[in-house]
């Protein structure tokens, strides 16, 4: 299995005397995946290991789509050089440039960049370990509900903080996609109605994305609602959120049981980068121990968002402005 070792970085100081960072791809990687990727099918086939309702095919055909892209270092160096011009007047964040002349399909040069990663920023004092954390959630949002594109590999030593420049150094823009408006429209109703505790409207909207077909159990949509106000928890009161305060993991872990055991429908192919990103964004905080006012960064969001002019509103506003 090569996944997690299909490059070596290097640095190097071009003739210029800007300091880089050259990432080459080992030979033959991107046609090992396909065939890495079945057998690792084939022997949980074999084994009986996993449940019937994993979905396992839609689960597969999403991770050989996302590491086949992750292969191309031309598409990596586009996502790159988008995410610096759409963070360029962005407080707190900086995207090093591509060194276009010496990249290529298996060969990414950037500029150099310092920091220290997320585990390392947990060992930092409390004003900081917030600072950051409040930074990695913002941009979480910005991504999905301004950008509509996101980095979706949540790795830890893929944000470096500058302690000098206090600014997060985004690095490793392989693993990245658009998300479509509609999509994102009802996403955010949904992470709203979450945080609001309205089931009515949880539910609703999950049969919109495709979470869920409207035939589930009663048994089912309980767990996938708890689920959702699980994941709503920091955002559901004004103030800072203590991510230290409450195991959201543990919670989200024993309520997958059950819904593992009664979906009748996969999740749509946007949902597994897509929740992967949010749950390592949760997990960073939870890391950091730090204390982030999440309710307020989604409503600045929400308050500028604009829905696409075919969908109508159907969250009770009441609590809105809080």
């Amino acid at each position: 299995m090569r996944w997690g070792t299909t490059n070596k970085v290097h640095q190097a100081v071009t003739k210029d005397g800007l300091q880089v960072a050259m990432k080459i791809q080992y030979p033959g990687v991107a046609n090992s995946i396909e065939s890495d990727i079945e057998n690792v099918k084939l022997l949980l086939d074999y084994t009986n290991l996993l449940p019937e309702n994993l979905y396992l095919d839609k689960a597969m055909k999403v991770a050989k789509e996302e590491l086949s892209l992750e292969c191309d270092y031309e598409l990596e160096a586009i996502n790159q050089k988008r995410f610096r011009e759409l963070l360029s007047d962005t407080e707190g964040f900086y995207v090093p440039m591509v060194v276009d002349d010496i990249s290529s399909k298996k060969v990414l040069t950037t500029e150099l960049v310092p920091g220290i990663p997320i585990d390392k920023v947990a060992l930092l004092d409390q004003e900081t370990r917030n600072y950051v954390g409040e930074k990695l959630l913002r941009l979480t949002l910005m991504e999905l509900f301004v950008f509509r594109f996101m980095q979706t590999d949540p790795n830890w030593s893929n944000f470096l903080y500058d302690k000098a420049a206090r600014s997060i150094n985004l690095i490793d823009f392989g693993a990245a996609r658009d998300y479509p408006k509609g999509f994102v429209d009802d996403y955010l109703r949904m992470v709203l109605a979450c945080a609001n505790c309205d089931q009515q409207s949880v539910i609703e909207m999950s049969k919109r994305l495709g979470f869920l077909t409207g035939m589930e159990s009663e048994i089912m949509i309980d767990a996938h609602v708890q689920a959702g106000f699980v994941v709503g928890l920091p955002f559901s009161k004004p103030g800072g959120y203590d991510f230290r305060s409450t195991n959201i993991t543990q919670s989200l872990t024993n309520l997958g049981a059950t819904m593992l055991r009664h979906r009748l429908t996969p999740p749509p192919d946007e949902a597994y980068s897509l929740h992967r990103k949010l749950s390592g964004a949760f997990l960073a905080c939870i890391k950091l121990g730090a204390v982030v006012p999440c309710r307020e960064l989604l409503l600045e969001v929400y308050r500028s968002y604009k829905f696409g002019e075919d969908s109508g509103e159907i969250l009770s506003g009441g609590s809105m402005s809080h």
